[in-house]
């Protein structure tokens, strides 16, 4: 093979198989796990959310299992800031991954937690609609048992006892489930093949693309540089 060719403009190093075939672990020839999987939540996301992406980013993580010589971190989790709009509010998207067997109860997919509700998205759809809370909630062990009832007494005037919610008859889910045979990596490829031979556009065009990889990407400028970083989705550009 011509290791020159696939190194390209990266550091000159003697071939070395495991670069070769694991290269989405080093920084000289890949995006580390923010560029190689980030980048798809984003773009769901902002699917959904017809949104162009964050206002500020920030990432922590390292290299917390694999001491192979990578120099990507193996656990990464990022928090993004979304500005509200004239059709939404503003909202906050959490992404972790973690390429250690740590145990993870979820597994790939979306939850949107919203006012009226929460929205699952993985090999389905769940809406779970559960009520509000009615009531900031109190914690009054520790004071005396007079302090106690005088609090109580004002605490449920303000707020009046709510209905028991434990019985489920106000938790009911829905859940929707593909048809039998839908694959949603065969709609992806078709959606790509139907451009190429009629000329119109895909879903995902590069602009749409960019404002998907750049947040992803600036999880490893945050994390790397130990910084939050300011974001500009509209220009597509850093803020200084």
């Amino acid at each position: 093979m011509d290791w020159d060719r696939f190194l390209g403009r990266a550091p000159k190093v003697p071939f070395e198989p495991v670069r070769l075939f694991r290269w989405r672990n080093y920084r000289d020839y890949g995006t580390g796990v923010g560029g190689d999987l980030f980048v798809h939540l984003f773009s769901g996301l902002h699917f959904a959310t017809s949104s162009n992406g964050p206002t500020r980013v920030f990432a922590a993580g390292g290299l917390r299992y694999w001491k192979d010589g990578r120099d990507v971190p193996d656990v990464l989790a990022g928090l993004y800031d979304y500005p509200a709009t004239q059709s939404r509010p503003g909202f906050t998207f959490s992404l972790r991954v973690n390429l250690i067997d740590g145990a993870v109860v979820e597994t790939g997919g979306f939850r949107f937690v919203g006012s009226e509700g929460m929205l699952t998205i993985d090999s389905g759809l769940t809406l779970a609609k559960t009520p509000r809370e009615s009531e900031p909630g109190y914690t009054i062990d520790t004071f005396p048992k007079a302090v106690q009832e005088q609090y109580l007494k004002e605490y449920r005037a303000k707020y009046p006892q709510r209905p028991d919610l434990s019985t489920g008859s106000m938790q009911a889910e829905e859940k929707f489930t593909p048809p039998r045979g839908y694959s949603d990596h065969f709609e992806h490829i078709r959606n790509f093949i139907h451009a190429l031979r009629t000329r119109q556009p895909v879903v995902e065009d590069a602009v749409f693309g960019f404002r998907a990889a750049g947040p992803a990407l600036l999880a490893n400028i945050s994390y790397f540089e130990k910084k939050v970083c300011a974001w500009n989705p509209d220009k597509m550009e850093l803020v200084s």
